[in-house]
């Protein structure tokens, strides 16, 4: 590429659609057949937020059967037509991202790359297939009863009040052995527990707001001893349950470091391992159930653990909103 050119010229002409889940936000590329080359230097070009339309991820759509990635022809033959090929701010590549997921369902109902009357999506990912369903805000079901709706469509209530429900798959911890966590804002380093959910995570307890609300995020948190495959790192601080669902509802509020990417408003799947982290540590007989309160609004965390608690499976709920689009020029 010559200096004259647009640092975007390997992507000119590509229409692209900007969207977020809870603030975390992803530029999209369309790439139905499977035409373009991506390159991690314009990936982090496009994702930085001065010198490019500005991101937390860049997510390529394309069909799974002609993406050429590993593992994705498989999950065409088993429903998944399209695939969410997903890249960190810096271009490197990561597993698997839940809000992404959401968003990434969004565009594809409101293109018609799926039938707009599809109650289920089936997404192509690294972490394997993603059932997407459109769900209503939980917060307005409490007023006006459960309900569903069609993918793309939105039920009665704001725009956010029409959210997907994922399910995420299996996750499993490592409570074997504590990783010692520093922190740039907090004096002393604390233990964070593993967690797997697709990506890997490493969840911290605080004991405060205040606590929580100091951590110096703009510089990468030290663990030791470091994941072979680098770590998500949330901070998180438990509420009380809340009472007024069967079961009782856990509440907790976190804060994320994301690998290839620094702080981000929201991680869908670092919410997921918050949840469990916080379950486990709460015991068998809490809550299922746990609202999430990220900076960039609210998630929903369903968990199905095994006998010991050691693994299961769990369900990611949010909105996903999409806010621009155009042609990469």
């Amino acid at each position: 590429m010559s200096s004259s050119q647009s640092p975007f010229a390997d992507i000119a002409g590509t229409t692209f659609i900007k969207g977020h889940g809870t603030q975390n936000d992803f530029v999209l590329l369309a790439d139905d057949d499977s035409a373009l080359e991506m390159h991690p230097e314009t990936i982090a070009q496009l994702a930085d937020r001065r010198s490019g339309l500005g991101s937390d991820g860049v997510i390529r759509i394309v069909r799974s059967a002609s993406s050429g990635i590993p593992g994705a022809q498989e999950q065409a033959e088993d429903g998944a037509e399209w695939f969410m090929d997903y890249y960190n701010h810096d271009g490197s590549l990561s597993e698997m991202c839940g809000n992404g997921v959401r968003v990434f369902a969004h565009v594809l109902a409101t293109t018609g790359r799926v039938a707009a009357d599809s109650r289920e999506i089936l997404v192509g990912t690294r972490d394997g297939i993603k059932t997407v369903r459109t769900v209503l805000n939980p917060a307005l079901g409490k007023q006006t009863g459960d309900a569903t709706a069609s993918a793309g469509q939105t039920l009665p209530g704001s725009a956010a009040d029409s959210w997907y429900m994922i399910d995420m798959g299996e996750w499993s911890l490592d409570d074997s052995e504590d990783v010692i966590v520093s922190t740039s804002g907090i004096e002393v380093p604390r233990p964070g527990m593993r967690v797997e959910t697709g990506n890997p995570h490493t969840v911290v307890a605080l004991a405060e707001s205040a606590e929580l609300e100091s951590a110096e995020l703009r510089d990468a948190p030290v663990l030791d001893p470091v994941p072979p495959q680098g770590s998500n790192v949330e901070y998180i601080v438990m509420e009380p349950a809340r009472s007024d669902m069967a079961g009782g509802e856990g509440a907790l509020r976190m804060r994320v470091f994301e690998r290839g990417v620094g702080e981000t408003r929201s991680c869908g799947t670092g919410a997921c391992a918050a949840a469990i982290a916080a379950h486990h540590w709460a015991g068998p007989n809490s809550p299922l159930q746990w609202r999430v309160d990220v900076p960039g609004g609210q998630l929903r965390i369903g968990i199905t653990p095994n006998e010991d608690g050691t693994r299961g499976s769990v369900t990611l709920s949010g909105p996903a909103v999409l806010v621009a689009d155009g042609t990469i020029s």
